[in-house]
Protein backbone atom coordinates (compact mmCIF):
# COMPACT_ATOMS: atom_id res chain seq x y z
CA UNK A 1 0.00 0.00 0.00
CA UNK A 2 1.28 3.71 -0.61
CA UNK A 3 0.52 4.54 3.02
CA UNK A 4 3.17 1.83 4.20
CA UNK A 5 5.66 3.18 1.73
CA UNK A 6 7.39 5.67 4.54
CA UNK A 7 10.36 6.23 2.21
CA UNK A 8 8.95 6.39 -1.08
CA UNK A 9 9.79 10.02 -3.37
CA UNK A 10 6.58 11.51 -3.92
CA UNK A 11 8.38 12.74 -6.97
CA UNK A 12 8.83 9.14 -8.64
CA UNK A 13 4.77 8.55 -8.24
CA UNK A 14 2.72 9.02 -11.29
CA UNK A 15 -0.15 11.33 -11.13
CA UNK A 16 -2.81 8.71 -10.43
CA UNK A 17 -0.76 7.17 -7.58
CA UNK A 18 -0.90 10.94 -5.82
CA UNK A 19 -4.43 10.91 -6.40
CA UNK A 20 -4.41 7.33 -4.58
CA UNK A 21 -1.99 8.37 -2.04
CA UNK A 22 -4.42 11.34 -1.12
CA UNK A 23 -7.69 9.06 -0.94
CA UNK A 24 -5.65 6.57 1.14
CA UNK A 25 -4.53 9.40 3.70
CA UNK A 26 -8.05 10.74 4.30
CA UNK A 27 -9.91 7.13 4.54
CA UNK A 28 -6.95 6.08 6.79
CA UNK A 29 -7.21 9.77 9.13
CA UNK A 30 -10.96 8.99 8.99
CA UNK A 31 -10.80 5.67 10.66
CA UNK A 32 -8.24 6.39 13.40
CA UNK A 33 -10.74 9.09 14.43
CA UNK A 34 -13.56 6.32 14.70
CA UNK A 35 -11.14 4.18 16.41
CA UNK A 36 -10.20 6.86 18.69
CA UNK A 37 -13.78 7.27 19.48
CA UNK A 38 -15.04 3.31 19.85
CA UNK A 39 -11.90 1.82 20.94
CA UNK A 40 -10.04 3.87 22.46
CA UNK A 41 -6.43 2.58 23.87
CA UNK A 42 -6.95 -0.68 21.38
CA UNK A 43 -3.89 -1.60 19.57
CA UNK A 44 -5.83 -0.87 16.69
CA UNK A 45 -6.24 2.57 17.65
CA UNK A 46 -2.21 2.76 18.14
CA UNK A 47 -1.99 1.02 14.49
CA UNK A 48 -3.98 3.69 12.96
CA UNK A 49 -2.35 6.58 14.53
CA UNK A 50 1.37 6.15 13.73
CA UNK A 51 0.25 4.98 10.46
CA UNK A 52 -1.52 8.01 9.69
CA UNK A 53 1.78 9.82 11.51
CA UNK A 54 3.79 8.17 9.47
CA UNK A 55 1.63 9.16 6.03
CA UNK A 56 1.37 12.77 7.05
CA UNK A 57 4.77 13.19 7.46
CA UNK A 58 5.23 11.93 3.96
CA UNK A 59 2.47 14.09 2.14
CA UNK A 60 3.52 17.07 3.91
CA UNK A 61 6.90 17.04 3.84
CA UNK A 62 9.45 18.89 2.02
CA UNK A 63 9.81 22.80 1.41
CA UNK A 64 7.01 25.33 1.90
CA UNK A 65 3.46 25.10 1.30
CA UNK A 66 3.00 26.28 -2.53
CA UNK A 67 -0.96 26.72 -3.37
CA UNK A 68 -1.68 23.58 -4.12
CA UNK A 69 -0.30 22.03 -1.33
CA UNK A 70 -1.67 24.95 1.23
CA UNK A 71 -5.20 24.10 0.15
CA UNK A 72 -4.73 20.85 0.01
CA UNK A 73 -3.79 20.88 3.93
CA UNK A 74 -6.59 23.39 4.35
CA UNK A 75 -8.95 20.96 2.72
CA UNK A 76 -7.86 17.43 4.16
CA UNK A 77 -5.33 17.86 6.39
CA UNK A 78 -5.95 20.29 8.65
CA UNK A 79 -9.52 19.31 9.74
CA UNK A 80 -8.09 15.62 9.58
CA UNK A 81 -5.78 16.04 12.23
CA UNK A 82 -8.11 18.05 14.35
CA UNK A 83 -10.25 14.51 14.47
CA UNK A 84 -7.41 12.68 15.60
CA UNK A 85 -6.55 14.64 18.43
CA UNK A 86 -10.34 15.28 19.34
CA UNK A 87 -9.52 13.09 22.46
CA UNK A 88 -6.84 14.85 23.88
CA UNK A 89 -8.71 18.52 23.01
CA UNK A 90 -11.87 16.96 24.53
CA UNK A 91 -9.99 16.41 27.84
CA UNK A 92 -8.49 19.98 27.68
CA UNK A 93 -12.27 21.34 27.55
CA UNK A 94 -13.82 18.91 30.39
CA UNK A 95 -10.50 20.07 32.51
CA UNK A 96 -11.39 23.86 31.90
CA UNK A 97 -15.01 23.48 32.16
CA UNK A 98 -14.53 21.39 35.81
CA UNK A 99 -11.74 24.65 37.49
CA UNK A 100 -14.15 27.18 35.65
CA UNK A 101 -17.15 26.00 37.65
CA UNK A 102 -15.69 25.03 40.92
CA UNK A 103 -14.14 28.78 41.31
CA UNK A 104 -17.29 30.34 39.71
CA UNK A 105 -20.20 28.69 42.43
CA UNK A 106 -16.69 28.87 45.07
CA UNK A 107 -16.84 32.82 44.20
CA UNK A 108 -20.77 33.10 43.63
CA UNK A 109 -21.12 31.65 47.32
CA UNK A 110 -17.96 33.34 49.24
CA UNK A 111 -16.63 36.45 46.80
CA UNK A 112 -13.86 36.73 49.37
CA UNK A 113 -12.37 33.63 47.75
CA UNK A 114 -11.37 35.14 44.71
CA UNK A 115 -7.98 36.58 46.25
CA UNK A 116 -7.06 32.88 47.54
CA UNK A 117 -7.38 32.28 43.72
CA UNK A 118 -6.32 35.47 41.93
CA UNK A 119 -3.91 36.91 44.72
CA UNK A 120 -4.26 40.59 46.35
CA UNK A 121 -3.23 42.17 42.93
CA UNK A 122 -6.90 41.76 41.66
CA UNK A 123 -7.81 44.00 44.82
CA UNK A 124 -8.45 47.16 42.19
CA UNK A 125 -10.59 44.91 39.95
CA UNK A 126 -12.87 44.05 43.03
CA UNK A 127 -13.15 47.48 43.91
CA UNK A 128 -14.72 48.50 40.79
CA UNK A 129 -16.72 45.91 40.42
CA UNK A 130 -18.22 46.52 44.19
CA UNK A 131 -19.05 49.60 42.75
CA UNK A 132 -21.07 48.40 39.85
CA UNK A 133 -18.66 49.04 37.04
CA UNK A 134 -16.65 46.98 34.57
CA UNK A 135 -13.56 47.35 32.90
CA UNK A 136 -14.03 46.44 29.57
CA UNK A 137 -14.51 49.85 28.02
CA UNK A 138 -12.22 50.22 25.17
CA UNK A 139 -11.61 53.94 23.27
CA UNK A 140 -12.67 53.40 19.82
CA UNK A 141 -9.31 54.84 19.15
CA UNK A 142 -7.51 52.67 20.73
CA UNK A 143 -9.20 49.85 19.53
CA UNK A 144 -6.83 48.86 16.62
CA UNK A 145 -3.78 49.00 19.27
CA UNK A 146 -6.06 47.20 21.85
CA UNK A 147 -6.92 44.22 18.65
CA UNK A 148 -2.93 43.90 18.56
CA UNK A 149 -2.06 43.42 21.88
CA UNK A 150 -4.78 40.50 22.02
CA UNK A 151 -3.74 39.01 19.50
CA UNK A 152 -0.03 38.78 20.55
CA UNK A 153 -1.22 37.37 23.99
CA UNK A 154 -3.79 34.87 22.74
CA UNK A 155 -1.39 33.13 20.69
CA UNK A 156 1.26 33.42 23.55
CA UNK A 157 -1.10 31.40 24.99
CA UNK A 158 -1.82 29.39 22.34
CA UNK A 159 1.73 28.62 22.26
CA UNK A 160 2.45 28.10 25.86
CA UNK A 161 -0.72 25.71 26.56
CA UNK A 162 0.77 24.05 23.19
CA UNK A 163 4.73 23.80 24.42
CA UNK A 164 3.55 22.63 27.66
CA UNK A 165 3.75 19.01 26.09
CA UNK A 166 7.23 18.72 26.58
CA UNK A 167 6.80 18.33 30.56
CA UNK A 168 5.27 14.90 29.74
CA UNK A 169 1.66 17.59 29.47
CA UNK A 170 1.53 18.75 33.13
CA UNK A 171 2.55 22.44 32.45
CA UNK A 172 -0.11 22.06 29.67
CA UNK A 173 -2.46 20.85 32.37
CA UNK A 174 -1.62 23.74 34.91
CA UNK A 175 -2.05 26.17 32.12
CA UNK A 176 -6.19 25.10 31.29
CA UNK A 177 -6.76 24.25 34.96
CA UNK A 178 -5.16 28.35 35.53
CA UNK A 179 -7.05 29.56 33.03
CA UNK A 180 -10.43 28.08 33.70
CA UNK A 181 -10.29 28.73 37.83
CA UNK A 182 -9.06 32.55 36.43
CA UNK A 183 -12.69 32.93 34.21
CA UNK A 184 -15.00 30.67 36.43
CA UNK A 185 -13.83 33.40 39.51
CA UNK A 186 -14.13 36.24 37.22
CA UNK A 187 -17.75 34.95 36.42
CA UNK A 188 -18.82 34.29 40.02
CA UNK A 189 -17.80 37.90 41.29
CA UNK A 190 -19.69 39.60 38.65
CA UNK A 191 -22.88 37.51 39.50
CA UNK A 192 -22.57 38.14 43.06
CA UNK A 193 -22.83 41.83 41.92
CA UNK A 194 -25.59 40.82 39.36
CA UNK A 195 -22.65 42.13 36.33
CA UNK A 196 -22.37 39.18 34.57
CA UNK A 197 -24.40 40.21 31.59
CA UNK A 198 -21.82 42.55 30.69
CA UNK A 199 -18.65 40.50 30.71
CA UNK A 200 -20.73 37.80 29.03
CA UNK A 201 -21.70 39.87 26.37
CA UNK A 202 -18.58 41.32 25.42
CA UNK A 203 -17.21 37.54 25.34
CA UNK A 204 -19.89 36.38 23.14
CA UNK A 205 -18.87 37.88 20.08
CA UNK A 206 -14.87 36.47 20.24
CA UNK A 207 -15.08 33.61 22.78
CA UNK A 208 -16.25 30.78 20.66
CA UNK A 209 -12.58 31.03 18.58
CA UNK A 210 -10.62 31.97 21.02
CA UNK A 211 -11.36 29.38 23.78
CA UNK A 212 -11.97 26.24 20.47
CA UNK A 213 -8.37 26.83 19.95
CA UNK A 214 -7.00 27.38 23.64
CA UNK A 215 -9.02 23.73 24.32
CA UNK A 216 -7.38 22.37 21.36
CA UNK A 217 -3.17 23.72 21.81
CA UNK A 218 -4.19 22.12 25.15
CA UNK A 219 -4.67 18.89 23.44
CA UNK A 220 -2.35 19.35 21.21
CA UNK A 221 0.25 19.45 24.65
CA UNK A 222 -1.79 16.81 26.27
CA UNK A 223 -0.92 14.72 22.81
CA UNK A 224 2.80 15.11 22.92
CA UNK A 225 3.01 13.95 26.70
CA UNK A 226 1.04 11.40 26.10
CA UNK A 227 3.67 10.24 23.40
CA UNK A 228 6.48 10.61 26.14
CA UNK A 229 4.36 8.39 28.44
CA UNK A 230 3.04 5.98 26.02
CA UNK A 231 5.20 5.59 23.07
CA UNK A 232 3.81 2.37 21.80
CA UNK A 233 5.46 0.33 18.88
CA UNK A 234 7.78 3.54 17.84
CA UNK A 235 9.68 4.45 20.87
CA UNK A 236 9.70 7.41 23.15
CA UNK A 237 11.83 9.74 20.66
CA UNK A 238 10.22 8.66 17.91
CA UNK A 239 6.83 8.88 19.11
CA UNK A 240 7.29 12.63 20.48
CA UNK A 241 8.70 13.86 17.25
CA UNK A 242 6.08 12.44 15.13
CA UNK A 243 3.33 13.70 17.74
CA UNK A 244 5.09 17.19 18.05
CA UNK A 245 5.31 17.71 13.80
CA UNK A 246 1.36 17.05 14.05
CA UNK A 247 0.81 19.21 16.79
CA UNK A 248 2.93 21.94 15.04
CA UNK A 249 0.82 21.67 11.91
CA UNK A 250 -2.37 22.32 13.65
CA UNK A 251 -0.75 24.90 15.70
CA UNK A 252 0.33 26.90 12.66
CA UNK A 253 -3.20 26.69 11.28
CA UNK A 254 -4.70 28.13 14.40
CA UNK A 255 -2.79 31.12 14.11
CA UNK A 256 -4.93 33.01 11.69
CA UNK A 257 -7.71 31.82 13.78
CA UNK A 258 -6.65 33.57 16.40
CA UNK A 259 -6.41 36.91 14.50
CA UNK A 260 -9.61 36.77 13.93
CA UNK A 261 -10.67 36.11 17.19
CA UNK A 262 -7.97 39.41 18.00
CA UNK A 263 -10.40 41.49 15.54
CA UNK A 264 -13.67 40.41 16.60
CA UNK A 265 -12.20 40.82 20.40
CA UNK A 266 -11.09 44.28 19.61
CA UNK A 267 -13.47 46.27 17.49
CA UNK A 268 -16.76 44.12 17.96
CA UNK A 269 -16.75 43.10 21.38
CA UNK A 270 -15.93 46.40 23.09
CA UNK A 271 -18.29 48.24 20.54
CA UNK A 272 -22.06 49.50 21.27
CA UNK A 273 -23.18 46.85 18.69
CA UNK A 274 -26.85 45.28 19.81
CA UNK A 275 -25.62 41.65 22.14
CA UNK A 276 -28.03 39.91 19.61
CA UNK A 277 -25.46 40.83 17.04
CA UNK A 278 -21.87 40.01 19.02
CA UNK A 279 -24.33 36.84 19.81
CA UNK A 280 -24.76 36.31 16.36
CA UNK A 281 -21.10 36.60 14.86
CA UNK A 282 -20.24 34.27 18.07
CA UNK A 283 -22.19 31.56 17.78
CA UNK A 284 -21.95 31.79 13.82
CA UNK A 285 -17.89 31.78 14.17
CA UNK A 286 -18.15 28.81 16.42
CA UNK A 287 -20.67 26.66 14.48
CA UNK A 288 -18.48 27.44 11.26
CA UNK A 289 -15.44 26.32 12.28
CA UNK A 290 -16.29 23.30 14.24
CA UNK A 291 -18.43 22.32 10.80
CA UNK A 292 -14.71 22.62 9.11
CA UNK A 293 -12.75 20.86 11.73
CA UNK A 294 -15.68 17.45 12.34
CA UNK A 295 -16.93 17.51 8.85
CA UNK A 296 -14.60 19.00 6.10
CA UNK A 297 -12.37 16.32 4.18
CA UNK A 298 -14.32 13.26 5.05
CA UNK A 299 -14.79 10.41 2.80
CA UNK A 300 -17.82 8.34 3.08
CA UNK A 301 -16.86 4.19 2.56
CA UNK A 302 -18.96 3.43 -0.50
CA UNK A 303 -20.76 -0.02 0.18
CA UNK A 304 -19.54 -2.93 -1.56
Amino acid sequence: MLLKSGGANLSALRAAELDELGRLYQAAANDLATAQREFPGQEVALYLNQLVGSAHALVYRGGPLRGQQLIGFLRRGFPALYRSFLPYTTIAFLLFLFTASAAFFVVRAQPDAIFVIEGEGIAPLVSEVEAGKLWLDIEPTARSAAAGLIMTNNIQVMINTFAGGLTAGLFTLYIIAVNGLHLGAIFGLLDYHGLTRGLAEFVVGHGGIEFSVIFLAGGCGLAMGDAMIRPGLLGRGKALIQRTRQAVLLILGCVPLLIVAGLIEGFLSPSSAPWPVKAAVGLGTLALLHFYWLRTGRVESNPG
